[in-house]
């Protein structure tokens, strides 16, 4: 088989040649895609790299790239399964734009991460090229058509036969290409060598000395073939590292947030994208003193936390979108019998079991809305990984001061991305404060609740005179089975006082840019990194454009509406599905909006527009500033 391309395109594939004499390029950040099969380890190569970058004081964002099927066939466009590594000079806060180089080991996923438009105009793409000597006709003519595409489209093409490589070192290529990768790409970006060692000694640890020490020859056997081969060097300044720091996924600070909250149960049921915040928290809870519940389903986990809160544990329950839907019994027995409770919702792509691997913010109207009944909890959502960590230090504060339901949204963007931020230094305030047991009145009632705050005490079984019976019929003030209606109207008023008594507690949000403007771009979430990027870019082309995040979504803090009147415009930008006024059939009285956006326009009766998508990946700061800029020409 032959290429077919023309002499022109075929000088803008590289070519392995031992004379490259490579000039290093100073630049101030670089998006790296490294992308294959399922199971060929790409992802760990990914969150290796980014380790290692974040460790040598790098800015640092990195997003795992999975398939919507767990084996999805090989060799296919929509198949894969890999890391996006976003570096900087400075903090990075989100997933950034296209990429700038992709390593791929095979042509079909490459053609299917192109086709999406994930890679800049003329991006360096290191290609495994074995794929050239198979003995299947057909997939040798497969992968020179895709190559020569490619080529044609302007990309700059690097063949390698990274097994051939690997083959050289280990007997099976295919366990090592991953760190192979990672050595080139430690040359390539001049990256500590001693930093990344000790990441692959930590990694493999627990496969013994012989496995370390094949893992260590790939990684020089990598870096010794891009010094002779590759003529792409980069220097990305570190600005160096005055503090600790520590580099995790959300769900990683999540689990470490239930830790340091004082939190000492934890119940779930295996769900994507939450589920590794459970499997790390198993493995250090135990430690000090937690207990982490797998039940049997996800009615059962919500129950068990529900009841550990009931015994004076206060606990927290980690789910995704479909296992919430599930959940709401019990939510609304935690709003009713008022037993504390933390949930955290990891939010995937929707409705029913959807898109679990991608991104989406679908889920803020069902946490607010989505329990039968008159339900009032409080909804927050972390907008960075370090959020993930101090949300739940947070939210069982509030759960225990207020006896609430605290439902947190993070989502797959959060859960499955590492970032790099400031270690931690426990604080004691951290911690809610101890429930009184002291023998009560005689007097006591369990839901004796003040007329101002509509806060009351909270007694714990077998305390002295605290005896009462729990229920989620509507009841007393004692705790009394009541049908009548002037009970149930009452005790509904004192459960939403409780919500007002906590908004009081709220701040304003701060506004990024100037008080007033043209445009106010409002978010919540994980978009905050991209909305601040976008806004910064397009107000140094002058635009007059502001950005407001949301962390409190329900309730709204105060003086949000007096923002949004001091701007001629207002819109969010979301990652959940709102009707195009662009469709022939969608006008002002059928359009859906965007979560937030439907909230805003009913809380403050401004006109909120919205711009989402549910794309299933995350905002991408590019995108965002080119919708400012249209919507500001």
């Amino acid at each position: 088989m032959h290429s077919t391309l023309s002499p022109e395109n075929r000088a803008q594939t590289a070519k392995a040649d031992n004379s490259m004499s490579a000039t290093i390029q100073k630049i101030d950040e670089h998006i790296v895609e490294i992308i294959s099969d399922s199971g060929e380890g790409a992802q760990t190569a990914g969150q290796m790299f980014g380790t290692v970058s974040a460790k040598m004081g790098n800015g640092v964002w990195t997003v795992e790239i999975i398939p919507a099927e767990i084996e999805p066939p090989a060799r296919s466009t929509a198949g894969a399964s890999g890391n996006r590594i976003r570096i900087g000079v400075d903090n990075i806060t989100n997933a950034g734009d296209e990429a700038d180089l992709v390593v791929s080991f095979n042509d079909q996923v490459l053609l299917g991460r192109e086709a999406a438009g994930e890679f800049k105009p003329g991006a360096t793409i290191l290609l495994e090229s074995k794929w050239r000597e198979e003995r299947e006709p057909e997939i040798v003519s497969v992968y020179i058509e895709a190559h020569d595409r490619l080529v044609a489209k302007g990309y700059r093409v690097v063949e390698i036969n990274m097994e051939e490589e690997c083959r050289k070192v280990v007997d099976n290529p295919q366990r090592g290409k991953n760190i192979f990768v990672v050595g080139i790409l430690s040359c390539m970006y001049s990256r500590d060598l001693d930093i990344v060692r000790e990441e692959i000694s930590k990694k493999f640890k627990k496969k013994g000395e012989k496995v370390i020490q094949s893992n260590l020859d790939l990684l020089d056997a990598g870096y010794q073939w891009a010094e002779a081969h590759l003529d792409l060097r980069y220097v990305i300044p570190a600005p160096g590292v005055s503090q600790a720091q520590v580099v995790m996924n959300g769900n990683t600070a999540v689990a470490l947030g239930t830790v340091a909250s004082g939190m000492d149960v934890c119940a779930m049921y295996p769900i994507t994208p939450a589920t590794s915040a459970s499997h790390y928290l198993s493995e250090i809870f135990e430690d000090v003193g937690g207990v982490v519940h797998q039940a049997e389903d996800e009615i059962a986990a919500c129950a068990f936390a529900l009841g550990a809160s009931y015994a004076g544990k206060c606990a927290i329950t980690i789910t995704s979108g479909p296992g919430m839907a599930l959940k709401t019994e019990l939510m609304g027995l935690s709003v009713m019998a008022e037993i504390p409770l933390v949930m955290v919702n990891v939010q995937r792509g929707g409705p029913s079991t959807g898109l679990p691997t991608k991104v989406e913010q679908g889920d803020l109207l069902s946490a607010i809305f989505g329990v039968p009944g008159d339900a009032p909890k409080i909804v927050m959502a972390p907008a960075t990984i370090e959020d993930c960590f101090y949300s739940v230090i947070t939210a069982r504060k509030i759960a225990e001061t207020f006896r609430s339901l605290v439902v947190i949204l993070s989502d797959a963007n959060l859960a499955t991305g590492q970032q790099a931020f400031m270690r931690p230094e426990f604080r004691e305030e951290w911690l809610a404060p101890p429930i009184d047991q002291s023998p009560l009145p005689l007097s006591f009632k369990p839901y004796d609740w003040d007329e101002k705050t509509g806060m009351s005490g909270r007694s714990i079984p077998g305390q002295l005179n605290g005896l009462y019976t729990l229920t989620g019929l509507a009841h007393t003030g004692s705790g009394a089975v009541a049908y009548e209606s002037g009970v149930n109207q009452e005790s509904s008023r004192y459960r939403s006082l409780k919500l007002a008594a906590f908004q009081k507690t709220l701040k304003t949000p701060e506004v990024v840019g100037d008080p007033e403007g043209d445009l106010l771009i409002v978010g919540w979430g994980s978009t905050k990194g991209a909305i601040e990027e976008a806004v910064m870019r397009a107000r140094k082309d002058g635009l007059k454009v502001s950005s407001m995040h949301l962390t409190f979504l329900q309730p709204m803090a105060s003086g949000i509406r007096e923002i949004m009147q001091k701007f001629k415009n207002v819109m969010t930008v979301e990652i959940n599905y709102s009707d195009d006024l662009a469709d022939e059939i969608i006008d002002e009285d059928n359009r859906r909006y965007a979560n937030l956006a439907f909230l805003l326009r009913a809380r403050y009766l401004v006109d909120v527009d919205c711009w989402s998508n549910v794309h299933g990946q995350p905002m991408k700061p590019g995108a965002i500033a080119k919708m400012i800029r249209s919507r500001l020409k």
